[in-house]
């Protein structure tokens, strides 16, 4: 099915839960926020519609009604909505952040933290061009980990641009990038070694 079919057929109040639940399902996996007309053209809903279903969703999280209050709560910054935990529930995700950092890397938070090491400022889009799959679950891991952060913007794009942290440093025990070692002889052929070390962005 080509993408211009399934926005033919996209009609998100016949999905299980309406539209307030598909509109939920895109804030779920949202890394920034996201503005109400950006929303508005995803689920093919007029923008008053949108609107309302928002505001719904601030009072069902915050256990207006009958229903429970919810650890997570739908802000609205930065000109877009987004979930976000809730404040007072810091002192949980705190220690489950810092239990989190005591277990291993896996392979692939490894090979992403490198490529971030060597090509940073650099997009998920650029990462996941590198590595050959989708790298959002593992730059959400890393940056809740301490190891990577937000660096700007891509002026071309908009998308958000990551490097590692001071605490990449000092896990890694260097005392800035330019102590990483040589990747040159760890590169496998020259193609491999383009894609790491081409300035450009795609």
């Amino acid at each position: 099915m080509t993408s211009e079919e399934v926005e033919e057929v996209l009609d998100v109040d016949a999905l299980p839960g309406g539209a307030r639940a598909a509109l939920e399902a895109v804030l779920m996996i949202a890394d920034e926020p996201i503005s109400d007309i950006h929303l508005a053209s995803t689920l093919k809903l007029p923008l008053e519609r949108i609107r309302t279903e928002l505001e719904g969703l601030v009072r069902d999280y915050s256990g207006a009604g009958d229903g429970p209050v919810r650890g997570f709560q739908l802000r609205e910054v930065a000109g877009g909505w987004r979930i976000f935990s809730r404040p007072e529930h810091a002192p949980v995700v705190e220690k489950f952040v810092i239990d989190g950092q005591t277990a291993r890397l896996t392979q692939a938070a490894l090979e992403t933290l490198a490529i971030v090491a060597y090509r940073q400022p650099v997009s998920r889009g650029r990462i996941a061009n590198i590595r050959g799959v989708n790298v959002d679950g593992v730059v959400r891991t890393l940056m809740t980990r301490g190891l990577l952060e937000e660096d700007s913007t891509d002026p071309d794009t908009g998308a958000v641009l990551y490097r590692t942290s001071d605490f990449f440093l000092e896990r890694m025990g260097l005392n800035s990038l330019d102590d990483l070692p040589p990747l040159s002889p760890y590169l496998p052929d020259d193609e491999a070694r383009a894609e790491l070390l081409d300035g450009d962005e795609s």
